[in-house]
């Protein structure tokens, strides 16, 4: 086996879309990477706990408990503050970006977003925490 070719991460996917939720999946397992799929933020905090996510997408607009509360909740979890959360909109407001850090998202992201974003965010994170 390839010493230099590292298994792929762990990335929890949150998104109320199911479209959103199917592409990023798709991208990250073409980019050699689990996925596991969250549908809003009660479903996300569930799966964190069950599957210890390496790097974390969530989106910011989502019923219930939205993008925000979803990451502010995951970070107040000593277990779970170091794991990286890169924010996802459709929006790119400077608004929700500082939003988005003050709850302490690592990064924000904006839909739609290629392959390439989603495997470049998730292999920049993976090697500031190698």
């Amino acid at each position: 086996m390839n010493e230099a070719v590292s298994p792929g991460a762990k990335v929890l996917v949150i998104d109320d879309s199911n479209t959103i939720r199917r592409s990023a999946e798709i991208f990250l397992r073409q980019g050699g990477h689990e996925v596991v799929l969250a549908e809003d933020g009660f479903d996300a905090l569930a799966k964190v706990n069950d599957h210890d996510p390496e790097l974390i997408f969530c989106d910011i607009l989502m019923p219930r408990l939205d993008g925000y509360q979803t990451c502010a909740i995951i970070k107040r979890n000593p277990r779970f503050a170091k794991v990286p959360v890169i924010m996802l909109s459709s929006k790119d407001g400077l608004f929700d970006k500082a939003r988005g850090r003050m709850v302490g998202s690592e990064d924000y992201l904006t839909k739609p977003f290629t392959k390439e974003q989603l495997l470049r965010a998730v292999e920049a994170f993976r090697r500031a925490a190698a």
